[in-house]
């Protein structure tokens, strides 16, 4: 267990990601939209400040967007998704010691640091992070994971922090937990935070001074460590190696609605596709699947339809070939004529390492052609994009794709979106 964490959080990752490549949308009031540019998930300070709120769907703003020039963007999860590895890997040149925590969060450790400046340190860190990258940063160091949290926090708040705060002196921490309200301390959350306040807990630092007894029982055991953390004993460590997901699912709602069974079908294959990626990246391999299919929720009643069919597989596998088969034979069943499809997904379920798999002796899968064909899959798109390899089901033309009407370029992982300078 480390003595020392810092964490690494991106200021509007989103937003600056966007900004990195096109420099035009400094200063100005930028959102991003979710899926089919349905509602805001990300927001520059200057949209911040005009009052727009996290998740409010984009046609409520209209009028704000107008009226103050807002720049509305699809969201690019694959700039941002390169644009966060290439921030880790800067991070990595700070300490070998890493846990991704999200897109835009890394939790360091920095080990027994306290023999060098620690604010000259995070300061390196946050200008290295933005001179690579583009990226804005916020540093927090603290003896926890929780109290780093804090300090990351207050730095994006703080002036005097200018994004950087290190909390390792005991007077610099009481004062930091004093401002700071419980509903904002890591773990806690809205419905804790109003369950508190029924006891006059209204601060970290009224949390951190409840007895272990109290916490136990009434934050259990999961807020017993958090209110420890806020004391300066570290109970949670990093997790250099992400746990194996337990379960995998993959759904997009279609840019149309749609009717075509072959359309949805194409979908379905796309996501399946994507489902087992994700599941032999993990070394693993899922016994079960769910295949789901559902019209909007907001239709009519008479025309409102939801199923879904769970398979279990002979033989838990990871190959593409066998959960297709699964997954369309699942679609046929669940499909009936006559309505507007809004979207289907599959969930990967029953998940084992894949060597530990246990055989079928009524049903032996050629498991060595298999994973020699998956292999091949996998190097053929790590090389050329996702959409290089596909398989008939999937079609050509995408019909049921996302509605992206302003999505920007990727600028950094297709030769074709590569930014062109002339002099």
């Amino acid at each position: 267990m480390t003595s020392l964490f810092a964490i690494v959080d991106g200021n509007n990752f989103y937003a600056s990601c966007e900004r990195v490549f096109n420099p035009e949308l400094e200063g100005k009031p930028v959102v991003v939209l979710s899926n089919n540019d349905g509602a805001v998930i990300a927001r520059s300070n200057e949209a911040k400040a005009l009052g727009i709120r996290m998740g409010v769907p984009a046609f409520e703003i209209k009028d704000l967007v107008r009226k103050h020039d807002i720049q509305v963007l699809s969201s690019n999860y694959e700039l941002y998704g390169d644009m966060s590895r290439r921030v880790v890997d800067t991070l990595l040149h700070f300490t070998p010691h890493l846990e991704v925590y999200s897109i835009d969060e890394s939790f360091l450790d920095l080990g027994n640091f306290y023999n060098v400046n620690l604010q000259d340190y995070a300061r390196t860190m946050k200008d290295t992070v933005r001179l690579w990258t583009g990226i804005p940063v916020a540093v927090g160091v603290a003896p926890t994971k929780t109290l780093a949290k804090v300090a990351n926090r207050i730095s994006k708040k703080s002036a005097k922090a200018n994004g950087v705060l290190v909390l390792t002196d005991e007077r610099h921490i009481e004062e930091a937990l004093k401002r700071t309200e419980v509903g904002d301390v890591w773990g806690i959350g809205s419905r804790y935070a109003r369950k508190l306040a029924t006891f006059g807990i209204t601060t970290a630092w009224q949390l951190r001074n409840v007895t272990d007894a109290f916490a136990k029982k009434h934050l259990t055991v999961v807020g017993l460590r958090t209110v420890r953390e806020l004391r300066g004993m570290a109970c949670i460590d990093l997790e250099m190696i992400p746990a194996s997901k337990q379960n995998i699912c993959t759904s997009r709602s279609f840019g149309s609605t749609l009717t075509d069974l072959g359309d949805i079908k194409g979908a379905l294959a796309t996501h399946t596709v994507r489902c087992a990626t994700k599941l032999r990246a993990q070394n693993s391999c899922a016994g079960v699947l769910t295949v789901f299919l559902e019209t909007s929720r907001f239709n009519d009643p008479s025309q409102t339809y939801f199923n879904s069919r769970t398979v279990k597989l002979d033989c838990p596998t990871s190959s593409e070939v066998e959960l297709l088969h699964c997954a369309m034979d699942a679609l046929r069943n669940i499909y009936r004529e006559g309505y507007r499809y809004k979207k289907t997904g599959i969930i990967l379920q029953d998940i084992v390492p894949d060597n530990q798999v246990q055989l079928n002796l009524l049903s032996s899968p050629n498991i060595d052609r298999d994973m020699k064909l998956m292999q091949t899959l996998d190097k053929l798109r790590d090389r050329f994009g996702h959409k290089s390899v596909r398989y008939g089901v999937q079609g050509v033309k995408e019909e049921w794709a996302l509605k992206q009407e302003n999505v920007s370029p990727c600028y950094t992982t297709r030769l074709e979106d590569i930014l062109k300078v002339r002099s």
